[in-house]
């Protein structure tokens, strides 16, 4: 539960704090209360109160048992019991609601208008009747005495539904072009409605006149707003039998007497929103305003800001629940927001206990978790040495990093690095110091960091300028004088390192462009020692020098990439005689192999000839195996190619086929003696 205060008015938010997922079991649920602190402290005062993406519209039937709401996507409602604190139906909608009405005292009877001219009627038991109306529809108002629907849209007639008789009855004919609101006044049922010129009509369902016209558009401009467009009429409400709230799109309230064309007062939210709800808080003669930002509450009588309300997510409608301290509104988002205020009235009958929890809540204040607390990363713990605390009580974790006290901080710092304060105090001696060299008269000095490409971005500033100079351009902004790459010239890890392999072959010409700014840099140099008043700019040579020796330059770019390469050559071919120097020092130790059960070893021969097949190429091992015989490849009747392959046999295997082949030569050596001899015998016989 979030607490926020305004104007000394408390704000409870119940609905704040993480939701678990729908798809969780309720095992896992369980797991995660026990665990988590946060999920354990939580309010979820109505089990499920949200919606899949986004809900539009909500409202509480006259009975005050039950909670309705629609969203989408899919377009659905849901009806939400307070008795059982839980969600007691769900109905999916063939198409988005734009503004729905409880007709009965509780969820038995529903009407729909939908964003297709649909008009869609809801009994207890679901779907009841559908039909439609000429125009699209943006709100409805219903009639008890004679049972009529009013609709108003994207036209200028009224479209009258007389539920009674179940027929459409003749419309009213407006002056407007389009109406946006409308609503019927509870005691005296006058049927008001707000256009988009600006404008409210009023009239008498009893001879179906109009009676009265208001024109809140130019009343709504005051010496104090700013408006860009035509106010339309975005809000209407009642309060008693003369008291009328007109809401506008440029984001004014005006408060009008039914006797008067004359607002009583104008109240501006100075967001330029459109305003989506009005609603009349009686106890303390408050109006309750609200746009898709904020929710404002302000005395009706003086326009005085009672308190006011910004979520996190845009607003798209209020409601109050009735003699009560309790606000709910229907978000850009799954989960619809809950508000107790206890100024504005006690909780509800059925959450009476939020009126114990609050007052327990204001007899012991607690201070925030921020209150002398220090927010330090994993890294900050690992260099201050307090890494093994993580997990116990002193730290407090909170996205990326942790929550630990202040004074803990300061002597685990003190111990880390005794002397840090010392280091901070001649940190700040040398920034006061550097600041008042800054006002003298400064001499043209080279950075710490990266002198030679400074002096060569100032070799071509001094360059470009003269060129600007002829063509009357503007001239560009320095590299050195911008603040973004003001690091490359004082942090010493941006120093460019000369000798690395990738520098010399991009800059072949960096030797001799080199030994130039060396000596400049060494006039300078002697120059900033010797503390001259007047420093003399380093003179280069005459115009003709530099030329020839820029064309030198272009005609030795190849010979100067060629020496580079060469000397990277040398300097590898050093290097690895080094390497072989020091593995020649060390000294091998043996190794020693173990041999699995069941195999013989050779030789390592074996294991060289395996690595060197498969170094191979599959064309070359394929010449090989082919060689061997354990490859056969053939051409088919198709035109493609068949390869057999043929796998090797170990020893053993070997072995034992040739043990197989002599038994079967011994045994094919018995038969034919066997029967050599039969043979003999039945020759013998015969002679006989």
């Amino acid at each position: 539960m979030q607490v926020s205060s305004l104007n000394e008015v408390k704000i409870y938010s119940l609905s704040a704090g993480r939701s678990l997922p729908e798809w969780l079991s309720d095992r896992k649920k369980r797991a995660l209360q026990k665990k988590d602190v946060d999920i354990r402290r939580r309010i979820e005062l109505i089990q499920d109160f949200k919606m899949p993406t986004v809900s539009t519209k909500i409202k509480v039937s006259r009975d005050g048992q039950y909670i309705m709401a629609v969203g989408t996507y899919k377009p659905r409602v849901r009806c939400f019991d307070t008795y059982q604190l839980s969600q007691k139906f769900e109905r999916c909608l063939d198409s988005e609601v734009v503004t729905f009405e409880i007709l009965s005292d509780d969820y038995s009877k529903i009407v729909f208008l939908q964003c297709g001219r649909f008009v869609e009627f809801h009994s207890q038991h679901g779907h009841y009747y559908r039909t439609r109306i000429p125009k699209f529809g943006r709100d409805f108002s219903y009639h008890y005495p004679s049972c009529d629907l009013y609709f108003v849209g994207a036209s200028s007639e009224v479209y009258r539904l007389n539920l009674e008789q179940g027929r459409f009855l003749n419309s009213l004919q407006t002056e407007a072009s389009e109406s946006n609101v409308c609503d019927i006044n509870p005691v005296h049922f006058l049927f008001a409605m707000g256009t988009a010129e600006g404008r409210v009509e009023c009239w008498d369902p009893r001879t179906r006149n109009r009676v009265g016209l208001l024109d809140c558009a130019l009343s709504s401009v005051t010496a104090d707003t700013e408006i860009d467009g035509l106010p339309s009429i975005s809000a209407l409400a009642f309060d008693g039998a003369l008291n009328m709230a007109v809401g506008t799109s440029t984001g004014q309230v005006l408060l009008y007497d039914l006797r008067s064309s004359n607002p009583l007062i104008v109240k501006d939210h100075h967001y330029g929103l459109p305003i989506k709800s009005i609603q009349f808080q009686h106890q303390l003669d408050l109006i309750i305003s609200a746009d898709s930002r904020i929710i404002k509450m302000w005395n009706k009588d003086t326009g005085k800001i009672f308190t006011s309300m910004e979520p996190e997510h845009g607003i798209n409608d209020v409601c109050l629940y009735p003699n009560s301290g309790m606000l709910m509104t229907a978000n850009e988002a799954p989960k619809m927001n809950i508000y107790y205020i206890p100024v504005l009235g006690p909780a509800p009958k059925w959450c009476s206990f939020l009126d114990n929890l609050t007052e327990e809540l204001e007899e012991n204040p607690e201070s925030t978790v921020y209150d002398d607390y220090k927010f330090v990363t994993r890294k900050d713990l690992e260099n201050l040495g307090l890494a093994h605390l993580i997990g116990s009580t002193l730290l407090r974790a909170y996205m990326h990093g942790f929550f630990m006290d202040i004074r803990l901080y300061h002597k685990a710092k003190m111990m880390a690095n005794p002397f840090a304060y010392e280091e901070y105090r001649r940190e700040k001696i040398r920034q006061k110091i550097e600041e008042t060299r800054a006002q003298r008269v400064q001499l043209k000095k080279l950075p710490k960091v990266n002198k030679e490409l400074a002096l060569k971005l100032i070799e071509e500033e001094g360059e470009e300028q003269q060129m600007t100079r002829k063509r009357k351009q503007k001239n560009l902004p320095s590299l050195l004088k911008d603040d973004r790459f003001k690091v490359m010239f004082e942090n010493p890890d941006f120093q460019v390192d000369e000798q690395s392999e990738e520098f010399r072959l991009l800059n072949p010409l960096v030797s001799k462009i080199s030994e130039k700014r060396k000596r400049k840099l060494k006039i300078l140099e002697e120059l900033e020692a010797i503390g001259e008043e007047e420093e003399e700019e380093p003179e280069g040579k005459a115009s003709d020098v530099e030329s020839s020796e820029s064309s030198d330059d272009e005609k030795g770019w190849v010979e100067e990439v060629r020496k580079q390469r060469k000397l990277l050559r040398q300097e590898e071919k050093l290097k690895r005689r080094e390497r072989s120097k020091e593995d020649q020092q060390t000294l091998l130790k043996p190794q020693f192999f173990e041999i699995k059960e069941g195999e013989e070893f050779r030789s390592f021969k074996d294991s060289a000839k395996k690595q060197k097949l498969m170094k191979k190429t599959l064309e070359d091992r394929l010449k090989l195996e082919e060689k061997l015989g354990t490859l056969n490849v053939s051409d088919t009747t198709v035109g493609s190619k068949q390869a057999t392959f043929k796998l090797k046999k170990s020893e053993q295997q070997r072995k034992q086929q040739e043990a197989e082949k002599r038994h079967r030569q011994e045994r094919k050596t018995l038969r034919r003696s066997a029967n050599h001899l039969k043979s003999k015998r039945g020759r013998g016989r015969l002679f006989h």
